[in-house]
């Protein structure tokens, strides 16, 4: 198999957090199997040691997986999450790497969300949603956009797939196989940085 170009029969999409990988398996394309995995630890480095440890014994277990698309890692409005972040995340592909899976794609937040169906709220959008909750503060407003397209997403993966996904994270590993089952060639093609 030429890992750019053909696709495996069976994919395994991550949406990782400093907590936890929800994940969702696609078998021929159609979602087979979905779940979190919770990491432990009382601080990042214990996380990422139980993150590498839990992903090299549950690929040992789904030992059929031959690729995975991993959410890439975006700056947020705090260094420190997305340096955690970024720790976790590589925790999971050494986990990965350690299971014999070679094939590794990644993709950003928002165009898996945008092929998806979910793009950001329009001005109109944010505006209704002004205007039906009006005087909260800014931080309300994010939240409940937020919350809004986490819940649209879920939506949309019900009516493509017919599963009906409850966990907000793993509905986003659900969205990030979407993508990827469907753009392959991206997922896994990798420009000199």
């Amino acid at each position: 198999m030429n890992k750019t170009t053909d696709q495996p029969e069976i994919i395994c999409a991550i949406d990782a957090s400093t907590n936890s990988l929800a994940f969702a398996f696609y078998k021929s394309k159609k979602i087979s199997d979905y779940g979190k995995i919770n990491f432990d630890g009382e601080n990042i480095y214990e996380k990422v040691i139980d993150a590498t440890q839990k992903v090299r014994s549950f690929f040992k277990i789904y030992n059929k997986t031959k690729a995975v698309v991993i959410e890439h890692t975006v700056f947020m409005n705090s260094p420190k999450t997305a340096a955690d972040l970024a720790m976790v995340q590589g925790a999971i592909i050494g986990g990965v790497g350690l299971a014999n899976i070679n094939t590794i794609g990644r993709v950003s937040p928002i165009t898996w969300q945008s092929f998806l169906g979910n793009k950001k709220l329009t001005k109109e959008e944010q505006l209704k949603i002004r205007s039906v909750n009006p005087n909260k503060s800014i931080s309300w407003y994010k939240a409940y956009e937020r919350d809004f397209r986490k819940r649209r997403t879920i939506k949309l993966l019900e009516v493509i797939y017919d599963k009906q996904i409850e966990d907000y994270d793993v509905a986003d590993a659900a969205g990030i196989g979407h993508w990827a089952i469907n753009n392959w060639h991206k997922a896994v093609k990798f420009d000199k940085e």
